[in-house]
């Protein structure tokens, strides 16, 4: 997510043939509260009545604050360094009584289904080039309109993006460029407290859903939207932050298209099986932070001196922020209902979602993970939903032949016409030596040519649901690393209806064996964090997307993991969906980390990454609904944590992210066992591992497995893509561990 900010930078081959023209700043900040009764004299405190909290702004520093509730709630504080306070979490209503030095307001709390009159949307009006949309309370969001050619020849089907970003930067907004060419309008919006846009920021809450309703409703009254409808677009933050506005249902919102996006934070990201992540996570949260104070984003200042008095003024709120790097760190368990991480859960609200849908993601994204298309069977029956998966990366979801079936999905769903891709050479041509270093594209062809839009749409609907792109990075005749797929595969849904659970078990001598003929043993090893690298990759920020990147995936060393390995296959397996490893285990600790990983051994003896998973061990307890013999899902409640047993053997399930591999016959699956460490390219963590000696066991009493999902009847290209072409998937001379696997 933090890396996009890099490709938007560097991407700036043009595209546009009529540039964006910004518009003149306003002459001097607003000087009218919203929500409560008149500010005292110019210059002095402003308070605002939002959703669930009150914002007051233009107050000296150090000055003293309260509020009285109807409910009978109270609380106080003091303004910070800027003049500013805000009171969160309170409850809808009023009137609340608000005391600020020696004035006294009158606010209403707004409630979230509290939504404004339709007026406030129409009594607005955004030109092209840069301005602001005023939200529900108020506040003033940044916004940039680029259009695909004059005003006057509108209107334009149009999409717009919503993160916390620079999105409405008009001096960056090369992301624009990637829908103008094709005819759309684009609309680059930032979330309060980012950006020149007003307010505090707050990760991904209440506050950041409706301001994108109301964003929503704004841009699609506009004269120059065609149908007064719009569409949702983005990758990362910018397609996680559609999934909450979305789920809010705007009327006026025709389709979102998330990319590279996650299913739940605390589980895919924050603390993966319950271990704190350090890298990617933390130090985007960190970012998110930094980016978020007054002029946090260098162009704002820039603008700001250059005389555009709302963006100074809306930088007055940003030292209210709170600290959502000590917040993450203080909550190592999941919270309950209320607790922040508990709203940061796409899957529990996809469900509300009912608008066409265009996901797209990878296997290895080295950002936000695999751990999304576990939520895809948790969008509402009947959604129509559209999904691309991959190997390889973050961008990998942006890849050339997902490209085409997002453009059509833009035109069939956002401009309600039939598509044209005429355009995508053009945008491959900009886009993909920025993010891949290569030039290499497939053949575009107007598919839907001759139809009408009714006909196109059905013959769209009429395909499988679920793309997979499959061995990207392997193509015969493409540069290596490329990302094209070897082949592609489809499926009716998600999780493969057709996917048979198949258990190997673990078994003397570091052997996977499936006849249930394991012999009694066990294996040991030591759990040292210190034996492998953190992370398989060390350059800068971008290169891990390149074709010709360089990752490090060191071999276990002998005693500090456990490996074990089927047979050579008969034939070729295609193994689609989630995975458990499904373990008997004692440790000389009462608590130790797991990290379990899948790779493909090949005749020639080459070793190719897969997939992982990750368990604290104390944090076993299953949650019964939620989890299969395919997915373990872990409550991560502190109330059901327990250190592991002196001297007793305990199973644990570690939880395999979801993938799709071929292993073709005369492979070998691998298992690996090990302390967390070397098994992503940015992603490290905060192990508690400190050398402890962990046993499995494998025999009739204690059947540790490797539980995978295969889908039968795959036919796949004969040839396997040469060692290190596979996207984010590193390549290594295979190396027994010390138990022989």
């Amino acid at each position: 997510m933090r890396r996009w900010l890099l490709l938007v930078t560097v991407l700036s081959t043009p595209l546009l043939t009529h540039p964006a023209a910004a518009t003149a700043p306003p002459a001097q900040p607003p000087a009218t509260s919203t929500g409560g009764t008149a500010p005292g004299a110019s210059g002095g405190a402003i308070v605002r009545g939002g959703t669930e909290q009150i914002e007051i702004i233009g107050a000296a520093p150090a000055t003293a604050v309260s509020f009285h509730g109807p409910d009978g709630t109270s609380g106080t504080g003091t303004t910070d360094a800027q003049g500013a306070f805000l009171f969160r979490n309170l409850a809808p209503g009023g009137p609340y009584g608000i005391g600020v030095g020696d004035q006294e307001f009158t606010v209403t709390v707004l409630g979230e289904n509290d939504h404004p009159p339709q007026s406030l949307y129409d009594g607005q009006r955004l030109g092209e080039g840069f301005g602001y949309i005023t939200t529900r309370d108020g506040t003033t969001l940044s916004a940039n309109v680029v259009l695909p050619g004059p005003i006057d020849q509108g209107p334009y089907p149009t999409v717009i993006e919503y993160n916390g970003y620079s999105p409405s930067d008009p001096g960056g907004a090369a992301f624009a460029r990637l829908y103008t060419s094709q005819g759309f309008a684009y609309v680059g919006v930032n979330m309060r407290g980012t950006g020149c846009s007003g307010g505090s920021y707050g990760l991904f809450d209440t506050n950041n859903a409706l301001d994108g309703y109301d964003v929503v409703e704004t841009v699609a009254a506009q004269p120059w939207v065609a149908h007064h409808g719009v569409g949702l677009v983005g990758i990362s933050y910018g397609g996680i932050s559609q999934l909450f506005v979305a789920a809010r249902r705007p009327p006026s919102l025709k389709a979102i298209t998330p990319l590279s996006v996650y299913d739940d934070a605390f589980r895919s990201l924050s603390y993966p099986g319950g271990l704190l992540n350090t890298g990617f996570t933390e130090q985007w949260l960190k970012d998110r932070s930094d980016q978020s104070k007054p002029y946090g984003q260098g162009w704002t200042k820039t603008r700001a001196d250059a005389g555009d008095f709302v963006c100074a003024f809306n930088q007055l709120a940003r030292l209210q922020q709170y600290d959502i790097v000590a917040l993450n760190r203080s909550e190592p368990f999941f919270p309950g209902p209320q607790g922040s991480a508990a709203k940061l859960v796409p899957a529990e609200f996809v469900k509300d979602i009912t608008v066409p849908i265009f996901l797209a993601g990878a296997w290895q994204d080295e950002q936000t993970g695999a751990r999304f298309a576990t939520m895809l069977n948790r969008f509402a029956p009947g959604a129509k939903l559209f999904v691309d998966l991959t190997n390889g990366g973050h961008t990998d979801s942006l890849n050339p032949t997902t490209m085409a079936r997002y453009a059509e999905f833009l035109n069939l769903y956002v401009a309600d016409r039939v598509p044209d891709l005429g355009a995508l050479k053009l945008i491959g041509a900009a886009l993909d030596p920025v993010l891949y270093g290569t030039t290499d594209l497939p053949e575009y062809t107007n598919r839907f040519a001759g139809k009408t839009l009714d006909q196109a749409r059905a013959a769209f609907e009429s395909e499988p649901r679920v793309r997979v792109l499959v061995e990207s990075g392997g193509k015969p005749g493409a540069t290596p690393g490329a990302p094209l797929p070897n082949t592609v595969i489809s499926f009716p849904s998600w999780p493969p209806p057709t996917a048979v659970t198949t258990r190997w078990l673990l078994d003397a001598g570091g052997k996977l064996v499936t006849d249930g003929s394991s012999t009694s043993g066990s294996s040991n090893y030591v759990a040292d964090p210190t034996a492998l690298p953190a992370t398989y990759y060390s350059g800068d920020g971008n290169g891990v997307w390149r074709h010709d990147v360089h990752f490090d995936w060191k071999p276990i060393p002998a005693g500090d993991g456990a490996g074990y390995a089927t047979d050579p296959l008969p034939t070729d397996t295609v193994v689609a969906g989630s995975g458990s490893v499904d373990l008997w285990i004692s440790s000389t600790a009462t608590d130790t980390d797991l990290e379990a990983t899948i790779s493909e051994i090949r005749p020639d003896g080459t070793e190719i990454y897969v997939q992982s998973g990750w368990l604290r061990a104390s944090q076993r307890a299953l949650d019964p609904a939620a989890s299969t013999e395919l997915r373990p899902v872990q409550t991560h409640r502190q109330a059901d944590a327990a250190p592991l047993p002196a001297g007793t053997l305990t199973p644990v399930r570690v939880e395999l992210y979801p993938v799709v591999h071929p292993f073709r016959a005369g492979s070998r699956i691998r298992l690996t066992i090990d302390a967390p460490g070397d098994a992503r390219a940015v992603w490290a963590f905060d192990t508690l591992s400190r050398g402890e000696t962990v046993t499995i066991a494998h025999d009739a009493a204690h059947p540790s497995a490797l539980v995978l999902a295969v889908v039968p009847g795959v036919a796949l290209p004969p040839a396997p893509p040469a060692c290190g072409s596979l996207r984010l998937q590193p390549c290594r001379p295979y190396q027994p561990a010390g138990n022989g696997g």
